[in-house]
């Protein structure tokens, strides 16, 4: 015996009840070309988040990235493979983000002075170091952040 369908009215109703379902729908009255079904406001509202979240994903792993190149940096006596495990991921992650999304390129160059920002915070709390240990100018530009040979000394 199979589960009872929820009863909906509209499309948008769907997005509400079953967002899953949702998803299945939208994507059918796409490629069936029933464009006047389509819940237009939610597709929209959905795929503007995406957008948000790619641009989310990136600073996140920037911040990583960065945070453990000011450690590798500054705690030279503390250098183990898990941090350039780390830097090879997020160079790794980002690399295959922006080549995807060429158009992220622009952003990242405009997030990495504010990335750095809390990448600093976030290395200074978690070596113990004093904030002031770090420059306020990221040491590093875009390219050699994301450049597979650049480790800094």
């Amino acid at each position: 015996m199979t589960a009872p369908q929820p009863k909906v009215s509209t499309n948008s109703q769907l997005y509400d009840q079953d967002f899953y379902l949702w998803l299945e729908t939208t994507a059918e009255q796409l490629k069936a070309g029933k464009f006047a079904e389509v819940d237009l406001a939610n597709l929209i509202e959905e795929i503007e988040c995406m957008g948000r979240s790619e641009k989310r994903a990136l600073e996140s792993n920037l911040v990583v990235l960065l945070m453990h190149l000011l450690k590798y940096k500054y705690q030279p006596e503390k250098r183990t493979n898990n941090w350039l495990s780390t830097i090879f991921e997020h160079r790794r992650i980002l690399t295959k983000n922006l080549q995807d999304s060429p158009s992220l390129k622009n952003y990242f160059s405009e997030t990495f002075a504010e990335c750095y920002q809390d990448a600093r915070q976030q290395a200074a709390i978690e070596t113990g170091l004093s904030l002031d240990t770090f420059p306020v100018e990221s040491p590093f530009t875009t390219d050699e952040s994301l450049d597979k040979d650049f480790l800094p000394e």
